[in-house]
């Protein structure tokens, strides 16, 4: 068989030179990176009287963990946490309630951390819910806001909570409600409720609030554009962010002419007429003004019986939303229906049933399911 030169080059120098440094070795096997003698404990769960106990001594992360299993859509974690809610109550409703939202851009999360931080030098106790976007992948939160809050992560008087929206309304997290009890039973007296965006998650939020705060900036063309008229009449409170340097004009401009489609509206059920104010979170400017005005509203709504008769509208509303939100996990997740409901779904695309024919026949079909489990248990 005939060789070319370079092979014929490379065997011959492979026969002379088998001794020297050149020859490359076998060299060492590759150790494991992970340790082969670790194993993984499962962590013992806790029991319903140690997640109340420590909430209710403020342990942070006995908070983490009952806010988790709240969240969770583990059928088996639901009763427990239904538990320790129940228990928390009682020790709730003893904080005010900041919903905070505002166009993309508005600068929402540097300016709760400057106000964070200013609430905390004056004594309170702040916890942040910041209603994170849900990753389109996992799932999961993608904790964008935590990582922009360096200066409020480090308080020890501040609590923060990234949730995922997991795809619910406008973003807002199933299980926020139920969160906001069990910070204000570990004794935080002050809750901002941070929201993805300008939407419909405004108006849940403004269902567990005691007060909307709506934050724009100037000098993005027409200061009115872009902000539906319903979500401006929700708000109690507006306020100009990045009032500073060549910015300064613009925002008392843009002050004055949202103080004038303020007046336009009919006066709010508080019968608080709502206030603009212009701040800087970068310098601090304004920022005590904006906490002077939501005690000035808190005043306001609790002397004349606003603040009281909210509350119960709230707890009201939500007793028909979980009434809702079950039986509508109860009709979707039985195995009966969900056999079915793809075939009358394809009735009503080939136009042979009516969307309405086609819901009062499942509901039916329902009804008689959970009507014969029940005789029989009978």
């Amino acid at each position: 068989m005939a060789f070319t030169k370079i092979e014929h080059f490379e065997r011959e120098y492979a026969d002379t030179h088998h001794d020297t440094a050149l020859n490359v070795t076998e060299g060492v096997e590759d150790k494991p990176i992970v340790n082969p003698y670790f194993v993984k404990r499962k962590k013992r769960s806790l029991s319903t009287d140690e997640y109340v106990d420590g909430i209710l001594r403020g342990d942070i992360t006995t908070l983490s963990q009952a806010i988790t299993l709240v969240e969770s859509s583990n059928p088996a974690h639901y009763t427990q946490a239904q538990e320790i809610i129940e228990r928390c109550l009682p020790h709730a409703g003893r904080s005010l309630r900041i919903g905070i939202t505002g166009v993309p851009g508005a600068g929402k999360s540097t300016f709760i951390e400057a106000v964070g931080n200013m609430v905390t030098r004056l004594r309170h106790r702040l916890a942040v819910l910041a209603i994170d976007p849900s990753s389109e992948r996992s799932g999961g939160s993608i904790l964008g806001d935590k990582t922009r809050m360096e200066s409020l992560v480090s308080n020890r008087d501040v609590f923060i909570r990234p949730s995922p929206s997991a795809g619910s309304l406008g973003g807002v997290a199933r299980k926020t409600r139920e969160t906001i009890v069990l910070c204000e039973a570990a004794g935080f007296d002050v809750i901002f409720i941070e929201t993805v965006g300008v939407g419909q998650s405004e108006t849940a939020v403004h269902s567990m609030v005691d007060m909307f705060m709506l934050l724009q900036i100037s000098g993005a063309g027409d200061e009115l554009q872009g902000i539906k008229r319903g979500i401006m009449e929700m708000a109690d409170m507006m306020v100009i962010t990045k009032a500073d340097g060549e910015n300064i004009h613009k925002a008392q401009l843009a002050k004055t002419q949202f103080e004038g489609a303020l007046r336009l509206f009919p006066m709010p059920e508080s019968q608080w007429r709502p206030k603009v104010y212009t701040c800087s979170a970068y310098t601090g400017d304004g920022l005590e003004e904006v906490w002077k005005g939501i005690e000035e509203f808190l005043d306001h709504t609790q002397t004349n019986g606003y603040f009281t008769d909210n509350r119960n509208r709230q707890n009201k509303y939500w007793m028909y939303e979980s009434i809702n939100e079950t039986l509508r996990n109860s009709f979707y997740h039985n195995p009966e229906i969900e056999a079915l409901i793809g075939d009358y779904e394809q009735r009503v695309l080939n136009a042979k049933m009516s969307s309405f024919i086609a819901a009062k026949e499942l509901l039916d079909k329902y009804f008689e399911i959970r009507n014969s489990k029940s005789e029989i248990q009978d």
